[in-house]
């Protein structure tokens, strides 16, 4: 068992006479590492600059936030016993993560049933549609339910020659129930689909790209694949020479993709959740910069808004109580928050409860190790 408690505790201000607890559960090690990393830092950036503030005044007390983070090797066994660690001995209220279907849905049983808020980042349906009616989670990134589509209807405009989908997922939460969904879209579409599954910590794909090629497939759709396994498919199979496009539809890490596949990269296409350069966005990818070396991964950005999302909603609240935080989060539609601006919380007819966040996103193509921005897309 490998659940490293990584606590980072900010300076309190002399008048604070309370501590608030935040729980991190998030993949800090393994090929969604990326992930994790990026979660962890977006929430310290808000965090921090809420304690700078001094902190968040509740209900006549002075909360001075702190965050306690463990590492779920992006892995649904260690995520619940995370979870559980934070909700039965860290006495964790609120958590942020984990990213990605496997952790999120490990965590459920149990911050659900004790009503901890959880915000997290994965795409199974299940997250939000299952026996506790999603009623303490809040997905705060797009699904491929609500991608998928525009994403496919994209990609028939810009490449209409492509007739065959070549996939290559894992075999775990993601592959199972959110694959499928991109599936559909792309046969909806009047697309041919091949796919096959692995089992996470594979490094070596060439059979598996090998038996795609023999598919004589136009596209190779990299799916949900986190970035770590995402380069090595970029890589391998430029390697053994497959010369049709590369598409990712899902998950955010275009710049760490880029490390690991380097000039095999060109021409690749993926999904992304922000623009850098948008004047809304540039004052948090300064911040950030001031504080991390290296690539920003896209949850971090995610991961800020949520928070700032959640220490509204805990003034409006005036509380430190979950359900009445909720109550605040839901009735938060078309408030601004400081990445994707008007809040729109959506999902009631697909999932039963409004707590999927609906944002813009972009479709982004590598070329000479930069991204450039190809489509802005507002799913519906």
């Amino acid at each position: 068992m490998t659940l490293a408690g990584l606590q980072c505790f900010a300076p309190a201000p002399a008048h604070a006479n309370e501590e608030l607890k935040i729980g991190v559960i998030a993949s800090l090690s393994g090929g969604g590492t990326a992930w994790g990393q990026g979660l962890q830092r977006g929430l310290q950036i808000a965090v921090d600059q809420a304690n700078q503030k001094g902190g968040l005044t509740l209900d006549g007390k002075v909360y001075t936030l702190s965050v306690v983070a463990y590492d779920d090797q992006y892995n649904a066994a260690q995520a619940k016993t995370a979870a559980d660690r934070l909700v039965n001995q860290d006495k964790v209220r609120i958590i942020f993560g984990p990213v990605g279907s496997p952790g999120a849905l490990g965590s459920l049983p149990v911050t659900e049933p004790a009503k901890v808020l959880q915000f997290v980042d994965g795409y199974a349906p299940a997250i939000l549609k299952n026996e506790w009616k999603g009623a303490y989670v809040f997905r705060v990134n797009n699904s491929n339910r609500e991608f998928s589509e525009p994403i496919v209807e994209w990609l028939k405009k810009t490449h209409p020659q492509a007739k065959k989908i070549g996939m290559i997922a894992p075999n775990d939460a993601t592959g199972q129930a959110a694959v499928p969904i991109l599936i559909a879209a792309y046969k909806k579409n009047g697309y041919e689909v091949w796919d096959e599954h692995y089992e996470r910590g594979t490094k070596e794909f060439t059979p598996l790209l090998l038996r795609m090629m023999a598919q004589n497939v136009d596209i190779f759709e990299l799916n949900s694949n986190a970035p770590g396994e995402a380069g090595l498919l970029i890589k391998q199979a430029r390697q053994i020479g497959y010369k049709g496009l590369i598409v990712q539809s899902g998950g955010a890490g275009v710049d760490e993709i880029v490390q690991i596949a380097g000039p095999l990269a060109n021409g690749f296409l993926k999904y992304d959740v922000i623009d850098e350069s948008l004047p809304r966005v540039k004052p948090f990818v300064d911040l950030y910069r001031q504080k991390y070396p290296g690539v920003m991964n896209g949850m971090a950005p995610v991961y800020y808004n949520a928070a700032s999302i959640l220490f509204d909603a805990m003034r409006a609240a005036n509380s430190t109580d979950t359900q009445k935080i909720r109550d605040q989060i839901e009735k938060m539609q078309g408030k601004d928050a400081p990445i994707f601006g008007k809040i729109a919380w959506t999902g009631q007819q697909e999932y039963g409860v409004d707590h999927q966040l609906l944002h813009t996103f972009l479709i982004k193509e590598v070329q000479g190790g930069k991204t450039n921005v190809k489509a802005v897309i507002t799913p519906q």
